[in-house]
């Protein structure tokens, strides 16, 4: 939420605050006393939202500007936020992660099924998140497909953040010169981006290799494509590896789904 209203002051953002619940029925209930309770809780909840989300804005000593609480009731989070941002042609899905450690620990089963399978973008915000002003976004690229950078700096333009293109290169590959990758960043876009090229480390897995970026540099904001199908992290890490994902609870994660770059 921290993360969410940073990003609305900074431009022209509506929020919608989602929250899914499931009320359980007890077996002796009627449908009638059911659709009684499940009122009952739903007007509970819907206050108990508004008034959260009140209270971060004022501790955040920021003005309420365009924003909305819906509560649904669903014992499936996962397929209901999915259907509903779909529904409502959100640009982004925003939620938290869950701290450092194992691939559920650090993400959760909700985060790590919306980045594996949704085609709206997630941004998956650590919970020692403390929000800054967002000015700089590290997009960690493969080279494979640059006209993702036109979805990178679709988000980057209206925070006029700088964008800083991050490439990292096996010891014995070829390395393509900063230039050339400059001028084929020209042909996709007018924003201005830097090229950073960095050599693999021997021993290093990629996630500490980009770690050591990231607490060199903080940037606001750290972007990344995914191939779905694959999953996200078995595709980047290697199917069956418990790693410390620590890094990515540092800042903030975008992740684009490959399958969709190229619908938008």
């Amino acid at each position: 939420m921290r993360f969410a209203i940073q990003l609305a002051s900074q431009c022209e953002v509506a929020l919608t605050f989602l929250h899914i619940s499931h009320i359980l029925r007890p077996t002796s209930w009627n449908e009638t006393m059911y659709v009684t309770h499940e009122k009952d809780e739903l007007d509970t909840k819907r206050e108990a939202l508004d008034q959260f989300v009140e209270d971060v804005y004022k501790s955040r000593e920021i003005e309420p500007t365009n924003y909305t609480c819906i509560v649904k009731i669903s014992p499936f989070p996962d397929s209901t936020i999915l259907d509903y941002a779909a529904d409502h042609k959100f640009d982004y899905i925003c939620i938290s992660t869950r701290g450092a450690g194992t691939y559920d620990k650090l993400f959760g089963t909700t985060t790590s099924n919306l980045i594996n399978q949704s085609s709206v973008p997630v941004i998956a915000v650590p919970g020692t998140y403390r929000a800054t002003k967002l000015s700089t976004v590290l997009y960690a690229s493969d080279l494979s497909r640059l006209d993702e950078l036109k979805r990178v700096v679709d988000f980057a333009r209206p925070l006029s953040a700088a964008v800083e293109l991050l490439h990292f290169h096996q010891l014995n590959e070829p390395v393509i010169d900063a230039d050339i990758i400059g001028m084929a960043i020209q042909k996709q876009t007018d924003y201005p981006v830097a090229v950073q090229l960095k050599p693999r480390h021997l021993v290093n897995m990629l996630t500490e290799d980009i770690e050591t970026v990231i607490n060199a540099q903080k940037p606001s904001v750290l972007i990344m494509f995914t191939t779905q199908n694959d999953g996200f992290f078995s595709r980047l890490f290697g199917a069956g590896k418990s790693i410390d994902y620590s890094f990515l609870t540092t800042i903030p994660l975008l992740v684009f789904s490959k399958d969709h770059a190229s619908k938008k």
